[in-house]
């Protein structure tokens, strides 16, 4: 005769009462097993306004004046409205596709179908990764890359096979990349495990997911867009994601040349906060085969863009040449500062993106510091960052500014060594 259950458990309960997954030491429901050893990705939030930002690889003068006239006419009925969308997609796609004052356009049309809109990046990276991230499943990346890629794996079970960049100038390592994705990774490559153990792991199916920062954050490492494609073409089970947020500042995007529907498995993502100033907003896009879109939109919120944001949008992609001229000033101050590290013999990399990495020669959590307490500017530490740990990630904003970065770190400097 089959027992029937107790009070307790029919409950959900334990024989002592408590709720299942509950015990003393911790008295609420456990999390699913992966979110319970979950690290999460975390950094400064706080304290940062005011500030000269070389820290988060921001725009450092902020959105166009248009943006900001946008912005302030919105009626304040509005804010009891949920946000519409209607014409944002579309004046993506019209974004892309315009050809004056140089831009590239696009070699093949582009639906508004094909453009997802997400609250940010970021948002969109938990969407991907939720849509096609399985317990079991591989990730495929480089190291070191953007860290919410790993949490956001880890996060669904997934493993994680990061190889590294190629030292002394940190190059894409294409050929473990390629090999990778198609069954196994060389024998001797190292590769970063999700433990973060280096070994000579092997990949014995295709990845699920290929995530490529292109150009990449933090090292500026950049893959030409043919070999994007290629990559593409190659593992069509694999979806291929281009994490480029950083392309405009040294013209490296796969979206000209891009034809999703020969290589639907190949997503794109984009963002305004790098270029047009508006990360305080959230807003970003995905970029892809429509089907692919769709999947991520069925896990997203149907609210998750705020108004606000949605407005500015609009201005921000209307107004392109404020965004260029942006651009082009970053361009010049990053020469600037080239210039001035080769002549002073300060160790350093820059290559694609708005940043550069610079080695002090003294201890680079006391200069961090002082930078801050000091002078008023905020970097980055990569500390503990395979390959580049003991450097700063300096952010680069105007030519002014980049001087005024430059100043402090020379007297700083001079005074520890001294």
């Amino acid at each position: 005769m089959p027992l029937s259950p107790s009070p307790a458990a029919a409950a959900g309960n334990t024989a002592e009462g408590r709720p299942s997954g509950v015990s003393p030491s911790r008295p609420w429901p456990a999390a699913r097993p992966e979110v319970e050893t979950l690290q999460a990705y975390s950094a400064p939030l706080e304290g940062r306004r005011g500030l000269l930002r070389l820290d988060f690889n921001e725009n450092t003068i902020g959105p166009s004046p248009k943006v900001v006239e946008a912005i302030h006419a919105i009626a304040a009925d509005q804010l009891a409205v949920y946000p519409e969308y209607e014409g944002l997609r579309e004046a993506v796609v019209a974004n892309l596709a315009d050809r004056s004052a140089g831009r590239p356009g696009l070699a093949h049309p582009l639906e508004p179908s094909q453009v997802g809109l997400f609250n940010g990046v970021d948002a969109a990276i938990h969407a991907l990764f939720h849509a096609y991230g399985s317990r079991g499943d591989t990730l495929l990346t480089t190291s070191p890359t953007f860290g919410y890629y790993s949490p956001c794996a880890l996060m669904q079970g997934m493993e994680i096979a990061a190889i590294p960049y190629h030292l002394p100038d940190f190059a894409f390592p294409l050929e473990a990349i390629r090999a990778a994705l198609v069954g196994a990774t060389a024998q001797d490559e190292p590769v970063a495990t999700a433990s973060s153990v280096a070994s000579s792991a092997r990949v014995t199916r295709p990845p699920r997911l290929l995530l490529i920062c292109n150009p990449n954050n933090p090292t500026g490492t950049r893959l030409a867009p043919e070999r994007i494609l290629e990559l593409a073409v190659a593992a069509p089970q694999t979806l291929v994601v281009v994490d480029e947020l950083y392309e405009a500042f040294t013209g490296d995007s796969v979206v000209p040349q891009a034809d999703f529907h020969a290589t639907p498995n190949l997503l794109v993502l984009r963002s305004l906060a790098k270029t047009a100033g508006l990360a305080g907003l959230r807003i970003g896009f995905a970029i892809g085969h429509g089907a692919v879109v769709d999947r991520l939109s069925r896990v997203t919120g149907p609210y998750d863009i705020n108004s606000m944001a949605v407005t500015a949008a609009f201005a921000a992609l209307a107004d392109q040449d404020y965004v260029d001229a942006y651009v082009a000033e970053v361009r010049t101050a990053r020469e600037w500062l080239v210039r001035q590290l080769r002549q002073a013999g300060v160790r350093h990399h820059a290559d694609g993106g708005n940043y550069v990495l610079l080695w002090p020669r003294t201890d680079p959590a006391r200069l961090e510091q002082r930078l801050r307490k000091e002078a008023g500017i905020l970097v980055r530490s990569m500390a503990g960052k395979p390959l580049i740990d003991g450097s700063l990630r300096v952010s680069l904003g105007t030519r002014e500014q980049m001087q005024c970065f430059w100043q402090a770190w020379q007297r700083l400097e001079a005074q520890a060594v001294g």
